[in-house]
């Protein structure tokens, strides 16, 4: 049967009635999930106003004083701990404070110049996924609301005062570098992710998911390059970690852990503020973000298996790990949720086709 919107590769086309049982169980559980972000408390909001840029340091206020200080020629650790401590910062472990990568880059170039490249990369993003996107759908249409989704996921990442926040750059890398993967070309999205680890170090997650989907494809060349990339980051991050030992006392505090526990409902409202969900309330948003992710999981693509792979394991991770202030970890992940709403229209349909589908039997008269 042809598809609604899609060319093919519909994961539930043509599924006997169990599956889809199965399949609507599955749908009922995680639109259920989704519904738990109602008992989350809302986290700050991403930006700040004008009025209150002098308030006690938010985090956006704390990487712009530390690139300040960068131009006026002062080293970043040491920069960095003063930032920290005026802003009533914890300081230890090492990894409260930021790789130097994206700070450095930021203090070498003119402001003009890094949102120049910010806007340049939303639009890269953008025509990546729209170009690999795009094949797959049969109409205008849906092509067109392709193009409003990525949009709306891209959202916060046009906001230029949110420049110095490195999951901006990292979210923006990550999405580039999904967009990008081809099996014959792997050097080139190992090589991005390993920009977007050097910027966040949480991008490392996005590496696992990649290398484990490398294994369970053999596909043993691009797992040993996963490997290489973390590798690098690894050796980065123990120079970074011997680095913040230098400028750390044992009375500067200590961070207060990252076990939040907030569950999933955390991870759903995330997904909300952080895209153009954040205009609709928590109860429309969090399973609009569910039915995004049943989008992906319909459509039968390596592609959709390694993009809905890296949200479950940010979803994890912000689930067990996640505060109410680091919600801006759900940046890293935040453009690729709202494409997966593409893929609803003909998954609801195949579903709901096979869930009604009831085959009479068969009765032979025996002869008398």
């Amino acid at each position: 049967m042809t598809g609604f919107w899609l060319a093919g590769n519909r994961r539930l086309a043509g599924i006997d009635r169990r599956g889809a049982m199965i399949a609507a169980a599955l749908l009922a559980l995680v639109l259920a999930l989704s519904f738990t972000a109602l008992l989350v408390p809302a986290p700050p909001p991403a930006a700040r106003d004008a009025s209150g840029r002098v308030e006690a340091q938010a985090d956006v206020v704390l990487y712009e004083t530390i690139v300040a200080g960068l131009r006026g020629g002062d080293d970043y650790y040491p920069v960095a701990a003063r930032a920290l401590r005026a802003g009533n910062y914890p300081l230890r472990p090492f990894i409260t404070f930021r790789l130097p990568t994206l700070a450095r880059l930021q203090a070498a170039v003119p402001d003009w110049l890094v949102w120049g490249v910010q806007l340049s990369l939303v639009a890269g993003v953008l025509a990546a996924w729209a170009a690999r996107l795009w094949p797959s759908l049969t109409r205008m249409a849906p092509r067109i609301a392709l193009i409003v989704l990525l949009f709306g996921g891209l959202m916060a990442f046009v906001q230029l005062d949110l420049a110095p926040f490195h999951e901006i750059w990292a979210g923006l890398l990550i999405a580039l570098a999904l967009a990008m993967y081809r099996p014959d070309r792997v050097l080139l999205t190992v090589s991005i992710t390993l920009m977007a680890m050097l910027i966040r170090e949480t991008s490392a997650l996005f590496a696992l998911i990649m290398f484990l989907t490398a294994i369970s494809e053999r596909r043993w060349r691009e797992a040993a390059a996963w490997v290489g990339a973390v590798a690098v980051l690894g050796a980065v991050v123990a120079a970074h970690a011997h680095a913040v030992s230098m400028v750390v006392t044992p009375l500067d505090p200590v961070s207060p852990g990252w076990s939040g526990m907030l569950g999933p409902g955390h991870f759903f409202r995330t997904m909300g503020i952080s895209t153009a969900l954040t205009l609709a309330p928590v109860w429309l948003a969090a399973p609009v973000v569910a039915l995004a992710l049943f989008g992906w999981a319909s459509w039968r693509s390596a592609m959709a298996a390694r993009t809905l792979g890296t949200l479950a394991a940010y979803g994890l991770l912000l689930a067990l790990f996640g505060r109410l202030d680091t919600f801006y970890w759900g940046l890293l992940v935040a453009p690729l949720v709202l494409p997966g709403l593409i893929f609803v229209p003909d998954a609801l349909r195949d579903l709901t086709l096979a869930l009604l589908d009831r085959q009479t039997p068969r009765v032979q008269k025996s002869a008398a």
